[in-house]
């Protein structure tokens, strides 16, 4: 049975409400594993490779953002792409390098697909998985080295999310860690303190238009992806997001804005970018379409937006804001789900969506025509 509504006080008879609520104890949790990794481990000189599938793919494409000359490839390309089309991504591969994957279960057929193919076919690649799950297939295999996070970051919801908000930590915390470390219980603690005001304010946001939303991110475009992920995910397809720059919505895809269609804003920490965004903001209120909610520092409170949201990590640049602005929109997902009439614990109860992919084949190396 879908849990009660409620608009006030946060879910207590939810496991996906416990797994958001706990993040900023994992947060902590993964900065002492993340520190007591790194000791004695150089990731050398050559290219980087940051993979994963569905939301773990986004967890490689925000830490990517932060990595100079990393790129991220979804586990999901790795497995179709030819020898050379990998290279031509990541030159010199063929002399090493490194590849990053990230997993929540570690079991998922691409998972273990993927570092198998790449052992075969770059064999002077080093492999590292940063996953939620110790006994998953992923962490038990020959040639990988392991940064294992906390057994609770293994979301059992079907929805990912303190796993997403932790293994992009982690892979953020490889190579930003001084950045990061100083505010990390801050944020924790202002998530805390606001988390019953936050998801009042998500439940309000999501009573809105039920059929559609638009998240809009000039910087964080993986935490906008993985934001209508998680939406469509809890509302069974019900609600469909589109994830957009502020800039590029302009164009074809705000044919889909209608007057009461929320629109989810992640504001940038740089100068520059919030001119163009408020000015998007400003416009569109003006033209009579969308319902905007503004996540942002104190430079976008005075938007004339419908709701303000202060963001949780205002002091950090964008590329390193993902794993903790991206709770909000775990709670309008949430929420979403409850005003679709949805078990936000059970969104997929028929099976059409599960919590670990379900095996397919693997199809084995041949020529290409």
């Amino acid at each position: 049975m879908p849990h009660p509504i409620a608009t006030a006080a946060y879910p207590e008879n939810s496991l996906l409400a416990a797994e958001i609520q706990h993040q900023p104890r994992l947060w902590l949790d993964t900065l002492e594993r993340v520190r007591a990794f790194l000791p004695g481990r150089s990731f050398g000189s050559g290219p980087v490779l940051l993979t994963g599938a569905g939301t773990s793919a986004y967890a490689g494409q925000a830490v990517a953002a932060a990595w100079p000359g990393a790129r991220a490839i979804a586990t999901t390309d790795l497995m179709l792409l030819a020898p050379d089309e990998i290279e031509a991504a990541a030159p010199g591969l063929a002399s090493g390098g490194l590849l990053i994957s990230f997993a929540r279960s570690g079991d998922s057929p691409e998972s273990v697909g993927v570092v198998r193919r790449m052992q075969a076919l770059f064999p002077m690649v080093q492999h590292l998985a940063i996953t939620c799950n110790a006994e998953g297939r992923l962490a038990h295999l020959a040639g990988v080295d392991v940064l294992a996070l906390h057994p609770d970051t293994n979301d059992r919801s079907l929805a990912m999310t303190a796993s997403f908000s932790n293994l992009t930590l982690a892979g953020l915390l490889l190579r930003n860690l001084e950045s990061i470390a100083p505010h990390l219980a801050s944020i924790g603690n202002a998530l805390t303190q606001r988390l019953p005001d936050l998801y009042a304010t998500a439940y309000d946001i999501a009573g809105q238009d039920s059929e559609r939303f638009v998240v809009l991110a000039s910087s964080m475009q993986s935490l906008a992806i993985e934001s209508t992920l998680k939406t469509l995910e809890l509302t069974a397809g019900q609600r469909l997001g589109i994830a957009e720059s502020f800039l590029g919505f302009r164009h074809g895809p705000a044919s889909a804005l209608r007057r009461n269609t929320p629109v989810l804003c992640f504001a940038s920490n740089d100068r520059q970018k919030l001119r163009y965004e408020e000015d998007f903001v400003r416009e569109f209120r003006d033209r009579g379409l969308g319902r905007f909610a503004v996540i942002g520092g104190e430079a976008a409170r005075s938007w004339p937006a419908d709701w303000y949201i202060p963001a949780l990590a205002p002091v950090l640049p964008d590329a390193l804001r993902t794993p903790f602005e991206v709770v909000f929109s775990q709670l309008f997902a949430y929420c979403s789900s409850l005003h679709a009439g949805i078990d936000p614990d059970n969104p997929s109860p028929d099976g059409q969506v599960t919590r670990v992919v379900k095996p397919f084949q693997l199809h084995p190396e041949t020529g290409r025509s």
